[in-house]
């Protein structure tokens, strides 16, 4: 199943947003945002709201899977439907192609091509700031968009990559500091953290496998600057010898990357997802060879 997903994640990148599982996971989270999330309710209302949506949620998809797993009469169409679902909780070719439209000198199309892919502000980034912003995105969402959904899937099934890509839809959009989502969209920040804490340390033991002294340099250095996210970014930073910048936030050591270092990030990512995509069937068959033995 996972090897026929990838398969048709590298074939065909991302499903129109029409029939993508996750745009509706997104849908049906924005209708609880709509309808719950007032800023009338106390702090505990407004984290409980949170919580239950996303909860609710979670049982919605979790409902869908028992009644396609107990109504489809044919295994040959639930074994389609469920890869296919399974193809939706990880982006390889999409990741790819999102950075890889960074890859200008173009600084309008460069601005643009960013703020897809990012949530800061682009519109007065200059160009190394920017190629900083598309290498940090790259490296942080191996984990969050590869390693955490095969990590889920492997010791879950299906039901646990599903889980894991709710929870990370919920994070990106409720997980933030401000008025409207600090208390509603806590827990939603707080699952997602937990649940990449061991894939994202994963994910920079395998891109620290490429260089390892310079990795573990920039690992120790920054690697804790926040919980999950630097630590496959510092171990990119590492292996790349570049700098990474988000202007007030944190700086790695080393000159800021130009065009040529983004491509060299590609090509460092198809490296670093092969090993995790092997790694990841290796222990599949080893789970399949020990079932029935």
């Amino acid at each position: 199943m996972l090897i026929f997903a990838v398969f048709v994640d590298i074939l065909l990148g991302e499903y129109p947003n029409i029939i993508h599982p996750v745009a509706y996971m997104g849908k049906i989270g924005k209708l609880f945002d709509k309808y719950v999330n007032n800023k009338g309710q106390s702090k505990s209302t407004r984290f409980l709201s949170g919580l239950c949506a996303e909860m609710i949620e979670i049982s919605v998809w979790c409902c869908m899977l028992i009644f396609l797993r107990i109504s489809l009469k044919s295994k040959i169409i639930e074994y389609v439907i469920l890869t296919c679902l399974l193809k939706a909780t990880f982006s390889i070719r999409g990741l790819y192609e999102h950075v890889r439209k960074c890859s200008t000198d173009n600084i309008a199309k460069l601005r643009k091509s960013v703020s897809m892919i990012v949530s800061r502000g682009t519109e007065k980034l200059d160009k190394p700031h920017l190629y900083s912003a598309a290498i940090e995105s790259l490296s942080e969402n191996i984990s969050d968009s590869i390693t955490a959904p095969l990590f889920y899937y492997i010791l879950f099934g299906l039901d646990g990559a599903l889980i894991y890509r709710i929870a990370n839809t919920y994070d990106a959009l409720f997980g933030y500091h401000s008025e409207k989502y600090e208390w509603f969209g806590k827990f939603c920040a707080r699952l997602d953290d937990a649940l990449n804490f061991i894939p994202a340390r994963i994910t920079a033991f395998l891109i620290l496998l490429f260089s390892p002294k310079n990795a573990w340099k920039y690992i120790k250095k920054y690697g804790s600057i926040k919980i999950n996210a630097t630590y496959p970014m510092s171990a990119f930073a590492g292996v790349l010898q570049i700098g990474i910048e988000k202007i007030g936030y944190y700086r790695f050591d080393g000159q800021l990357p130009q065009k040529e270092d983004l491509k060299r990030a590609l090509i460092l990512y198809i490296k670093v997802v092969s090993l995790i995509l092997i790694i990841a069937v290796l222990i599949l068959i080893l789970k399949l060879l020990g079932d029935r033995a």
